[in-house]
């Protein structure tokens, strides 16, 4: 035997830069869960980040994963497995994610400079606002596979349109399958043809069973639409469900599940689209994105997805031009 050889288990690591409300809270769930063995937070505010990572590091010792959680530098991106990206402002009441884009463009030409300089070649999973849009920017300035990062994108507004669907009709949302798609943002739009409760298709059930029938879709896609916003209004900030959520991808993605999710990713021709990064149910492994899975949309849904990205089209080239 050779007594050489390095045989020891890589730990999962994982670091997010910006240790906001956003950041700090995906950063627990990923300590909660178990997911990560080392997380360590990068904030140009120095302070904050160690006072978010010793929070954190002091829950552990009453859950039942270990992991250490300690302020770090752009050096620690090196080794990392997994990069979060969850910098930038928060949109107020007045705007939508969309308004809050050159903001946020200001914010990222620092961090992608210094991304820039370092060994990193994990994944990356954006959650920075307008999320789509600076996805593709991050994706095109540091000229990385787009198979390589994504976005969270509307993995939350689809758990929040599950939820409303569930409360409409008395069925647990695990037993529902439903994705909003497009933008993470206004002009997401819901593929109410593609929609199944414990595998039979919404429209047949809506044909047969009164309850169903009274089903108002269009609110009920509002209502996955606006949730972010009565979360926002009542506390300031969206914590919980976009911390599970980013854990949620994480998980697929460092178990190699090869899971179906509803994240942004760049599309090259499926959907009919090309250089966009939009939100479509994906299929995650260990290496990114390893297929787009294509619903069979109608034509009204089509022309929906298709203006969501027109959108992002433009607010893409307006951010290249920042």
């Amino acid at each position: 035997m050779n007594n050489t050889i390095n045989n020891s288990i890589k730990r999962r690591k994982f670091v997010l830069i910006g240790a906001g409300h956003v950041g700090s809270h995906a950063g627990y769930a990923l300590a909660a869960q178990g997911l990560a063995e080392e997380i360590v937070f990068i904030d140009i505010d120095e302070k904050k980040a160690f006072s978010q990572a010793l929070d954190i590091f002091d829950s552990t010792v009453y859950l039942p994963h270990r992991v250490e959680v300690k302020a770090g530098n752009y050096s620690d991106i090196d080794d990392a497995d997994i990069m979060v990206v969850c910098a930038g402002p928060l949109p107020n009441m007045n705007q939508t994610r969309m308004d809050t884009l050159g903001a946020t463009i200001e914010v990222m030409k620092d961090i992608i400079w210094k991304i820039k300089n370092t060994k990193f070649n994990g994944i990356i999973i954006n959650i920075s606002n307008p999320a789509d849009v600076i996805t593709h920017y991050i994706q095109n300035k540091l000229n990385y596979d787009p198979k390589r990062i994504i976005s969270t994108s509307t993995t939350l507004d689809s758990a929040r349109l599950r939820r409303a669907i569930s409360e409409a009709i008395n069925i647990d949302q695990k037993s529902i399958y439903a994705y909003a798609l497009g933008e993470h943002g206004e002009s997401q739009m819901v593929a109410w043809s593609t929609v199944t409760i414990a595998g039979k298709p919404l429209f047949e059930l809506m044909k047969e069973k009164e309850k169903y029938s009274k089903l108002d879709l269009n609110e009920l896609a509002n209502k996955g639409r606006r949730g972010g916003w009565e979360v926002l209004g009542g506390k300031g900030s969206t914590e919980f469900g976009i911390g599970t959520s980013l854990a949620e991808v994480a998980r697929a993605v460092l178990s190699d599940e090869h899971r179906v999710l509803p994240v942004s990713v760049y599309l090259n021709g499926e959907y009919g689209q090309t250089d966009v990064y939009a939100s479509v149910p994906a299929v995650l492994g260990r290496d990114g994105v390893e297929e787009i899975i294509e619903l069979n949309m109608n034509d009204e849904e089509k022309k929906l997805f298709n203006a969501s990205c027109e959108v992002m089209k433009k607010n893409y080239e307006l951010a290249l031009k920042m």
